[in-house]
Order: structure tokens, then C-alpha cells, then sequence
């Protein structure tokens, strides 16, 4: 799956760049979406990033497209990893990568089963 994000005022930290905090969130919230979107009606919670590491800054006004693919599933688990590009960039560049893993529980989270 494919998202993309603009890059506007409010997302800038006192440097003029892109607060790492809102690229997490972004991340985050793509991959959930991802998530979900195979896993109909179920219910996930983020438990880890594996690392973070941001590879170059990122300016006001930049597109930056994110890219979602399911790495492994478990009984309760599913893992995604998210790239980020600089998709106004004529080569791509990726300027992020992480994996995220959620855990789907029942509506007293507690873990539950992914079924299909």
C-alpha cells in the first residue's frame, strides 16, 4: 500500500524542518491503516518500532510517499515495514525505513487471534 503526506507548517520543529515525532506518527498510522485494511474488523495496537533513524532532513512543502509491506504474521502479531520517500524528489530518495509491529486484541485488550 501507498500513502502519501505534505508537508506543511504545523509539521516543522523550531529548525524549519520536519519534526521526527510527526514522521513516527505518519508511520504509524500508515502502517495501522495497512493493518486494517487486511484484517477487517479486527483490532491492533502498536507494540514496537524497530529502529529509528532519520537519513536526511526534510523541507516545507515537500510530498513524501510512504510505501507499506506486510514482513511476517503471527497468530497475534503482524509486522509491516514502512519506507519514506522524498516522492517530489526526481530519484526517491528514502529518507526513512522502519518496522512496525502491532498486536490485535479483543475489546478488553487482551491479545486476541488474527483470523481471516
Amino acid at each position: 500500500m501507498d500513502n502519501y503526506q505534505l508537508v506543511l507548517t504545523e509539521h516543522l520543529n523550531h529548525y524549519g524542518y520536519l519534526f521526527g515525532g510527526t514522521l513516527l506518527k505518519w508511520v504509524d498510522e500508515t502502517a495501522y491503516i495497512q493493518a486494517r485494511l487486511e484484517h477487517p474488523g479486527k483490532r491492533f495496537v502498536t507494540v514496537g518500532m524497530e529502529k529509528v533513524s532519520y537519513k536526511q532532513s526534510v523541507e516545507l512543502g515537500s510530498i513524501l510517499k510512504f510505501e507499506v509491506n506486510r514482513q511476517a504474521r503471527g497468530n497475534t502479531s503482524v509486522t509491516y515495514e514502512v519506507s519514506v520517500k522524498l516522492a517530489s524528489h526526481p530519484e526517491k530518495l528514502t529518507i526513512f525505513t522502519t518496522q512496525v509491529t502491532f498486536v490485535c486484541v479483543d475489546k478488553n485488550g487482551d491479545k486476541s487471534a488474527i483470523t481471516d
